[in-house]
């Protein structure tokens, strides 16, 4: 039986995750397998590669025929050089930096905290924005009523305005008649 070692596609569209997978080259891409030995997932940042090195190296040694794509990827994390006896077994395989423990992020913000001077004011700028403003807003209201001449004030602008009616009122009047 003729054995090749291949990707099995799985995922959604434009989201492909690929398994390694030893089968009987005459099955179909995602038919039955004969063992899973690893998974690839191109989309991440690193790319995730997961081999199981011993049992690549088993069906290698059998004489199973990896892939164009499985015998890079063999390449980058070190069995093929191991299989074929070249130098360099350690691979070129990147791997993502390990994510920071809750715990110790939360315990260095506690540390700044701690390190700034508590006598700062804690407003935050929009509001010390909207303060500043404010009084620059009420001062010119403040200072107009002192800046109205006398014959300007309400009481004065009110009767101005009952004498342009009566006015208005007789002109109206005479156009009638």
């Amino acid at each position: 039986m003729a054995v090749k070692i291949r990707l099995k596609r799985l995922g959604k569209i434009r989201v492909p995750q690929y398994r390694i997978v030893v089968v009987d080259s005459r099955k179909k891409r995602d038919g039955k397998v004969l063992e899973e030995i690893g998974k690839y997932h191109p989309k991440e940042d690193p790319s995730y590669i997961d081999v199981v090195s011993d049992r690549a190296q088993y069906w290698l040694g059998v004489g199973a025929q990896p892939s164009e794509a499985v015998e890079a990827i063999l390449k980058v994390t070190g069995d093929w050089q191991k299989f074929k006896g070249l130098p360099g077994t350690e691979g070129t395989l990147k791997v993502k930096e390990p994510k920071r423990a809750k715990l110790d992020i939360f315990n260095e913000a506690l540390k700044e905290a701690a390190s700034e001077p508590k006598g700062a004011a804690t407003t935050s700028k929009k509001k010390a924005e909207k303060k500043t403003e404010e009084p620059a807003a009420e001062a010119p209201a403040a200072e107009a009523p002192a800046t109205v001449p006398a014959d300007e004030t309400p009481e004065v602008a009110a009767e101005a305005a009952e004498a342009a009616e009566t006015v208005t009122a007789e002109d109206a009047g005479k156009s009638e008649a």
